[in-house]
């Protein structure tokens, strides 16, 4: 069987997307080739490599991708799911081909202020969030498949 061809998409591939990648492949096993990509590729954030940690998944040696590298190289997805906010969303390239895109509004860890702490609690929340969705998703997808 195929496995199912996914890219999750934001603004720097540093946090967000790189969580939500790390998640569908611990939560989707082999059934899945998952990419994760930025429109401004930075660097990993230190937030999200933690709390990715606190549930047994190192991201520490993830680098941030260019989405434009994909294009240009003729990629092609069966699902491409943005996870920036809606005005960030707006600024994301339409792929040639691909039977499906979402958006996932979530905030950016980036811009969290208060104590470590703080910044932490709400990193966790969008972890949690992500993969609600995940799992919400997977179930969406099983119940395609298996003809409702």
């Amino acid at each position: 069987m195929d496995k199912v061809t996914v890219l999750f998409l934001c603004v720097h591939n540093s946090a967000r997307s790189q969580m939500a990648e790390a998640l569908l492949k611990k939560l989707g096993g082999d059934r899945f080739e998952v990419s994760s990509a930025g429109l401004e590729p930075g660097e990993l954030n230190p937030l999200a490599v933690r709390v990715m940690a606190e549930i047994g998944i190192d991201i520490s040696r993830n680098k941030a991708k260019n989405v434009f590298d994909f294009i240009k190289e003729g990629l092609l997805f069966q699902h491409v799911i943005t996870v920036c906010n809606a005005e960030e969303n707006e600024r994301c390239p339409i792929f040639p081909s691909f039977s499906r895109k979402q958006h996932w509004s979530l905030p950016d860890p980036a811009l969290f202020q208060g104590s470590d702490e703080e910044k932490m609690m709400r990193t966790r929340m969008v972890r949690d969030e992500l993969c609600r969705r995940i799992e919400l998703w997977l179930a969406e997808l099983s119940a395609d498949i298996n003809g409702r």
